[in-house]
């Protein structure tokens, strides 16, 4: 029934509910916190006077347990004020269905060797099938690679859209990437529906054929490039990916009534855009590249909302545009939204995510805690936009969107002209392009302090995160790709903090939550020393006999034992609940210790290095490309090492100081009288159970070290190198 609004009715377009059981949940906080202190008051009351009784190991643990119960502290933000949202699609459609905005959305790409542009159109195509008007929607490619094998995947995939999108639409496929609707989806029983199924994936099937065979020979068939005026770019101007011109190319244009697809509907628009790139110009990586973007689609289409994907990210639910919408046009609640965020989901995790690439408590949990406080962080992918105040635009209570469409005049050449010098190497100069306009520069995590900026100038964001999802992405299959990952998130976390510190950039203009909760993120680095703090001193002091925790009978050791059991034991239960598995937990815990031991102490290192002028900032994509061998062991959960990394170094090194202390400690009980080994046990239970618990948390490392003979298994520099490093701490400490 089509809904109607009197003079007074109001219906809302979305809806926000509080998290249950608050109340509940702060007691317990609170109860955790009385026995943090209870452990601080420990570690002054009976810190030891000498050297030789283990007092450099006191302090060392105290200062880790400062640390610890502070970022303590900083997270029980995200679980304070959890709220959730829901959207009212039928409403949207009631009211606006014939006023909807133009959407721009931009699929960002840099290198077709490590994102193969099969899978680039595959995002593209998905988004190009948005159940939403068709001349209302304009995707743009953007080819930092500059790449002629990613433009020819581009144009067959134009070519490819006038069957695909009239499919999508008459049979409401959902998820409307071709590969991966093809790859989940068993033939249709109807006879019409499985003929025209059989024949949109022979065509599908076809051009995948063309694509992989032109950049398995990193060459285009020669009578292609008479089909298309953009590829005679490539031999004109082009010198290589990091000097040419900017190449930009209107493939389909929606505005034009005869480009129409097989069935008679009309197409969106679909532009490839490769900026001008110069040796002596610094390109500002993914940042850089969507300005040019917003320059660029502000001639053509000039959308007043922005979606911006990462090029592995593909709708995964039609209906997406209309969830954010309901966000930016509710009448009385969307003067203050500036950005929907979505959660970045992955099709390739395995059960229990080998890997925690699903993160699955930061948007199960984290950053519906920080919508409560004002809205999440701008991840990067995932995101809808107002165009205006990604530009830019403060604050203002009178401030009111204007979602009547442009009309853009001219034609594709003109426009293709007129657009390319916004593109230019030259055209941020002495503007306020990367500073006060659009993403900012200077920062590994661009995204992330753009997000911190937009809120900063009074606006809020919105976290949504429906049941179905609505994108999904690649997740990476390699241990070191998910380390190289994360040690340039936390790099970029703590380069904020440097630069923007929340606490005093976001002071009075973003709440404290929100403050503490962006405080949260830029402190991963930091958590590296603490870490390697409790990793090796309990463990090493152990070696001497000297105890560093309460008695096992001691009032003392209730404090910790508490901490300890009902901390893990609620993190269990809450990644449980959330849709997790209790081995999915048990390999967060593990990937938890190795990020921490290794990304962030690299990323601490190469952060104070940069500080100081020895390093440089840098941008690592994450390859989007697994060895047949290395996607069959992700598939079994076999942890893949392989590769001579010093982040492997180090986390060999520490597995052997926790197995080598702990064989030392079995001999000693073994060889010591009854009386020995109920002393030892006794002073040293906390010490053994945490050697202990780091031996098993370590398990997959020393099967790749001792027992695995395939490829995946830890090189045999690393474990030399390791080892040697690891004998010679332990030596010391045991003499």
């Amino acid at each position: 029934m089509r809904e109607k609004m009197g003079k007074d009715e109001y219906f809302p377009l979305f809806e926000t509910k509080q998290a249950k059981g608050r109340l509940i949940y702060r007691v317990f906080a609170t109860s955790i916190l009385v026995a943090i202190c209870v452990i601080w008051v420990y570690r002054c009351s009976y810190m030891p006077k000498k050297v030789g009784e283990g007092r450099l190991g006191w302090v060392a643990l105290f200062m880790a347990e400062i640390w610890f119960g502070f970022y303590w502290i900083l997270s029980q933000v995200f679980r304070w004020n959890c709220i959730y949202r829901y959207s009212f699609k039928d409403r949207l459609s009631n009211r606006y269905e014939n006023d909807l905005p133009t959407v721009d959305i931009f699929v960002c790409t840099a290198d077709p060797l490590i994102e193969p542009p099969l899978m680039v159109i595959n995002t593209v195509l998905s988004v190009m099938a948005y159940d939403y008007p068709p001349e209302k929607l304009s995707i743009y490619l953007s080819d930092d690679g500059g790449s002629i094998l990613t433009f020819y995947a581009l144009f067959e995939a134009s070519q490819f859209s006038k069957n695909w999108l009239p499919y999508c639409k008459k049979y409401k496929v959902e998820p409307r990437s071709p590969a991966s609707y093809f790859r989940s989806m068993l033939e249709p029983t109807n006879a019409t529906h499985s003929s025209h199924f059989t024949s949109i994936k022979k065509l599908y099937e076809e051009m995948q054929t063309r694509i992989e065979m032109a950049s398995n020979l990193s060459q285009i068939p020669e009578e292609v490039r008479d089909q298309h005026k953009g590829f005679s770019t490539w031999n004109d101007s082009y010198t290589s990916k990091r000097d040419h011109d900017t190449i930009l190319q209107i493939l389909i244009d929606g505005r034009d009534k005869t480009t129409i697809e097989v069935e008679g509907c009309q197409m969106p628009t679909l532009v490839y855009l490769a900026r001008e790139k110069r040796p002596q110009f610094f390109h500002n990586f993914k940042a850089g590249a969507m300005n040019a973007l917003l320059r660029v689609s502000s001639k053509i289409s000039n959308g007043p909302v922005i979606l911006n994907v990462d090029c592995d990210m593909y709708s995964n639910d039609s209906q997406s545009i209309r969830d954010a919408l309901c966000f930016f046009m509710d009448e009385k609640m969307s003067q203050d939204i500036a950005f929907v965020q979505f959660p970045q989901r992955f099709e390739n995790t395995t059960k229990n995510d080998i890997y925690g690439s699903a993160l699955q408590t930061s948007y199960e949990v984290e950053f519906h805690g920080l919508d409560g406080f004002g809205g999440p962080l701008y991840i990067g992918t995932g995101c809808f936009h107002q165009r205006e105040i990604l530009c830019g635009r403060r604050y203002s209570k009178d401030y009111k969107i204007d979602w009547k469409n442009s009309n853009v005049v001219g034609t594709i050449d003109e426009l293709e002209e007129s657009a390319k010098s916004l593109a230019s190497c030259t055209y941020e100069l002495n503007s306020q392009w990367g500073k006060e306009m659009g993403l900012k520069y200077g920062c590994p995590i661009e995204d992330v302090i753009t997000g911190l900026a937009i809120q900063c100038r009074g606006w809020k964001s919105v976290y949504m995160n429906p049941k179905r999802s609505a994108f999904l992405g690649l997740a990476a299959t390699t241990l070191d790709d998910t380390l190289v990952q994360h040690k340039r998130w936390s790099e970029g976390e703590l380069h904020i903090m440097l630069t923007h510190c929340p606490l005093w950039y976001g002071h009075k203009r973003i709440h404290l939550g929100l403050q503490s909760g962006y405080c949260y993120y830029s402190l991963w680095a930091v958590n590296s020393l603490a870490t390697l703090c409790y990793c090796t001193v309990p463990s090493l002091y152990m070696l001497g006999d000297i105890s560093l925790f309460p008695k096992l009978p001691s009032p003392w050791f209730f404090p910790f034992a508490y901490v300890i059991i009902v901390t893990y034991t609620y993190n269990l239960v809450e990644f449980v609940y959330t849709g997790g598995t209790i081995l999915g937990w048990w390999n967060e815990q593990r990937i938890w210790l190795y990020r921490r031991i290794s990304s962030y102490l690299f990323a601490l290192i190469d952060t104070m290095l940069n500080l100081i002028g020895f390093s440089k900032m840098k941008f690592v994509i994450t390859n989007k490309v697994a060895d047949e061998a290395v996607s069959k062991r992700y598939e079994k959960e076999i942890m893949e090492f392989g590769v001579t990394s010093p982040m492997f170094t180090m986390l060999t090194s520490l597995a052997f100081i926790n197995l080598f202390t702990f064989v030392v400690l079995i001999k000693k009980l073994l060889v010591g009288g009854e009386i020995i080994r109920g002393m030892i046990i006794e002073r040293l239970s906390l010490q053994i159970l945490l050697c202990f618990v780091l031996i098993l948390i370590n398990y997959p490392l020393f099967k790749a070290v001792f027992i695995r003979k395939d490829k995946g298994k830890m090189p045999s520099s690393v474990t030399i190198k390791a080892s040697v490093v690891s004998v010679i701490i332990v030596l010391y400490f045991c003499y």
